[in-house]
C-alpha cells in the first residue's frame, strides 16, 4: 500500500547528495504535463499548472543506484548518447570526467550494431539522455544486449530502459546538475576520487551556455505519438 503524505513527512530524512535548494532551483523535479504509465510511480504530484512533478528524494536515490550500477563497467565502455543540444555539453562533460564515450548529436544508425560504421563503438552499458529522442540508441543497445541507463522525464516510455532516473531531461540546469552528480558519484564508487572535495568539476562546466543564436526550448515536449504505442513493450526495466 502506497504511504499518505503523513506517513511519508514521518520517515527519516536520507542524506541528500546536494542540498535540497540546488535541486530545487535547477528545477530537476519539474516534469511534464503529460504522464506515461512507466513514470507514475515517480510522479509526486501535479501543480496547479498541470506539470507534474517527481519526488526530491526520489531523484537523489535514482542517482545513487545509477551511479552504484554503472560503476560495474570499465568507463571506456559506457557511452553517453545526448541528441538533444542542451545535453550535448552535460554528455559531454560527463564523458570527460570519467572517461567515457560520448556521442553527441545526430546518432547514426549502425553505431552500435555495425562493424563497417565508421562510428562504430560496442559498449557494454549506455546512458541516455532523452529516450524519446535517443530511441535509435535505445534500440541498438537492446540488440547488443547492453543495459541502458536513462534520464527520464514524467512523459518518457521506459520500454528497453533498464534503469531510469527520474528527472528534467529537458531544462539546462537540471541535466547539468544531474550528469554532474552522476560523474562524482561514478568517481567515487570506482574509488577514483574519495570524497566529495576532490571533484574538481563543478556543476557549471556541465551547463550548455546559450548562444544568440539558439532558440530556448521548451520545457516540455509534444508528445510525438499516443501512448497507446507505448505500451507494447519489448523489455520491462529490469532493476
Amino acid at each position: 500500500m502506497e504511504k499518505t503524505t503523513d506517513e511519508q513527512a514521518q520517515q527519516p530524512q536520507q542524506t541528500l547528495l546536494v542540498d535540497s535548494e540546488k535541486y530545487l532551483k535547477s528545477g530537476v523535479h519539474i516534469g511534464t504535463r503529460f504522464k506515461s504509465s512507466d513514470m507514475k510511480k515517480y510522479i509526486y504530484k501535479m501543480r496547479k499548472d498541470s506539470l507534474n512533478v517527481m519526488d526530491i528524494q526520489t531523484i537523489d536515490q535514482r542517482i545513487k543506484f545509477a551511479a552504484k550500477f554503472l560503476a560495474r563497467f570499465p568507463a571506456q565502455k559506457i557511452a553517453v548518447v545526448a541528441r538533444r543540444l542542451y545535453a550535448r555539453t552535460p554528455a559531454q562533460e560527463f564523458a570527460k570526467a570519467i572517461g567515457a564515450k560520448e556521442i553527441t548529436g545526430r546518432f547514426v544508425p549502425g553505431t552500435f550494431t555495425n562493424y563497417s560504421c565508421s562510428r562504430f563503438f560496442e559498449p557494454q552499458v549506455v546512458v541516455i539522455v532523452e529516450p524519446e529522442l535517443d530511441k535509435q540508441a535505445i534500440s541498438e543497445a537492446s540488440k547488443i544486449n547492453a543495459p541502458v541507463v536513462a534520464l527520464a522525464s514524467t512523459n518518457n516510455s521506459l520500454q528497453n530502459i533498464d534503469i531510469a532516473v527520474p528527472s528534467n531531461n529537458k531544462g539546462r540546469k537540471s541535466l547539468a546538475l544531474v550528469m554532474w552528480l552522476l560523474g562524482r558519484e561514478y568517481l567515487k564508487e570506482t574509488k577514483a576520487i574519495e570524497n566529495d572535495s576532490e571533484y574538481t568539476k563543478k556543476v557549471e562546466d556541465f551547463e550548455y551556455q546559450m548562444k544568440d543564436t539558439d532558440r530556448e526550448e521548451e520545457t516540455e515536449e509534444r508528445p510525438r505519438r499516443r501512448f497507446q504505442d507505448r505500451e507494447r513493450r519489448e523489455r520491462r526495466p529490469r532493476y
